[in-house]
């Protein structure tokens, strides 16, 4: 049906699109030279089916559909927790020196992650479950622009 160079040029005039351009030159494509079947362009060019499908609704309704690239994915735990940034801050600007050499614009903190965390719950009210994890406590530390200083070991 179609040759070789054929499928080469759709599938790389494909890859060159994004959103609703490629769902609308896809769905262009089945119409044209698979009648309008989105099952046969997926078998012979290896496109995703629901896609070709969406790209013909698109195109039959007028109607262009809007990707919300940004919902995806986890998002934060200071996003989802409103207040957990403040509550951490008021928690560890009380224990941050600056940097002696002033070498760098962060704050070392003295207090641990995990006692960040403790506080946050005897302190602050927080819920166990609530809370993200010691490691996600100092990542968000480190966000806000804290460091953790190592605590060293004393040799007994």
């Amino acid at each position: 049906m179609l040759s070789d160079m054929i499928k080469a040029t759709f599938k790389d005039a494909a890859q060159k699109l994004t959103g609703h351009q490629k769902r609308d030159f896809m769905a262009k494509v089945a119409e044209d030279y698979f009648g309008g079947s989105a099952r046969k362009t997926e078998t012979v060019l290896g496109w995703n089916r629901d896609s070709v499908q969406l790209g013909l609704h698109e195109r039959r309704s007028g109607i262009v559909c809007v990707d919300n690239y940004q919902a995806r994915g986890r998002h934060k735990s200071e996003e989802i927790l409103a207040p957990l940034e403040m509550d951490i801050r008021s928690l560890v600007d009380v224990q941050a020196q600056a940097d002696p050499k002033f070498q760098s614009t962060f704050l070392y903190a003295r207090i641990s992650a995990r006692a960040v965390r403790e506080a946050l719950i005897c302190e602050k009210g927080y819920d166990e479950s609530q809370l993200p994890s010691r490691q996600t406590i100092g990542a968000i530390l480190n966000r806000l622009g804290y460091r953790l200083k190592k605590h060293k070991k004393s040799n007994p």
